[in-house]
């Protein structure tokens, strides 16, 4: 088993499920409201204890209904939350908006996590005791920073989703051993539309890539080799929110146990396919061997 720590927000998402997401100024009526716990921390956290991880959460929650249902739901998935702290006033929430074909447009208020600028005693050495440590971008940046220099200082493999997308300090890409961007975030970190040349040039900052594709799959490149494109499985999508966390959390899970890239990006995939088949993000994040059996098939 791999033992991996997460760094990172949690959300509560609000989801409205619409035919047709609206335009500016426009109104339409929804078919379905839901209420699904997430945020990107999270819902790497719980991906990847799915997938038969030991994971430890750092993060904080409000003091509010929504904070306990967080901490609940993250426990129930076998996420330790000692380390996930609870402060005053509201817990982080998502507003998200699902159409018919799976696609989503967010608006995230952090909420407590705006509170997690830095770590508390104990943070360093969990990161410490960590085979992974996962990172993205819903928590103050000096947070993420410090995670990322706690990290190498003790050996430990830092993978970041950089999302949402925004200028990466030099100390931060220096203390990422694997950048996880989708194609977008690619382009907005590099200028570069093309998805090969976007990771080709963010091997200048970081040692390893992967750029996450959607239904294409993932493109993987490392300095010193050809980049090589993993498929995705075909499948039909409802809900889209939270494929690219489930990707994350698998992938580290995989790489956790050595295996080849190739496999691990298959794998990874495979785990991402089964999400997008159902709805909510935390929700629709499959186990372990029903990875094994969508691989397999």
């Amino acid at each position: 088993m791999t033992d991996i720590v997460v760094l990172g927000s949690t959300n509560m998402d609000l989801v409205a499920y619409v035919e047709k997401a609206p335009q500016r100024g426009e109104t339409v009526t929804g078919r379905q409201f839901r209420t699904i716990p997430g945020g990107k921390g999270a819902n790497q956290a719980v991906a990847a204890a799915h997938a038969g991880a030991t994971v430890s959460m750092i993060g904080a929650v409000g003091n509010d209904a929504f904070g306990s249902r967080l901490r609940s739901t993250l426990e129930h998935s076998g996420v330790n939350t000692d380390h996930l702290r609870t402060v005053e006033g509201p817990s982080g929430t998502a507003h998200i908006v699902v159409d018919d074909e799976g696609g989503n447009a967010i608006v995230v208020v952090p909420g407590a996590n705006g509170t997690v600028d830095h770590l508390v005693p104990g943070d360093e050495g969990l990161i410490a005791s960590a085979d992974t440590l996962l990172l993205q971008l819903e928590i103050p940046l000096a947070a993420v920073v410090a995670g990322a220099r706690a990290a190498r200082a003790h050996g430990v493999r830092t993978l970041l989703t950089p999302a949402p997308a925004q200028p990466l300090p030099a100390e931060l890409l220096a203390g990422t051993d694997l950048l996880v961007p989708n194609e977008h975030e690619a382009a907005a970190l590099t200028g570069r539309t093309d998805p090969r040349e976007a990771a080709l040039a963010l091997l200048d900052s970081v040692p390893e890539v992967v750029v996450t594709l959607g239904a294409a799959g993932s493109l993987y490149a490392a300095r010193g080799t050809e980049p090589l494109t993993v498929p995705a499985p075909h499948v039909t999508a409802v809900d889209s929110t939270g494929a690219g966390d489930t990707f994350a959390g698998a992938l580290a899970v995989a790489l956790g146990e050595e295996r080849p890239v190739p496999e691990a990006l298959a794998w990874a995939a495979a785990a991402a396919a089964l999400s997008v088949q159902r709805a909510g993000a935390s929700a629709s994040m499959p186990y372990r061997s029903e990875i094994d059996r969508q691989y397999a098939s």
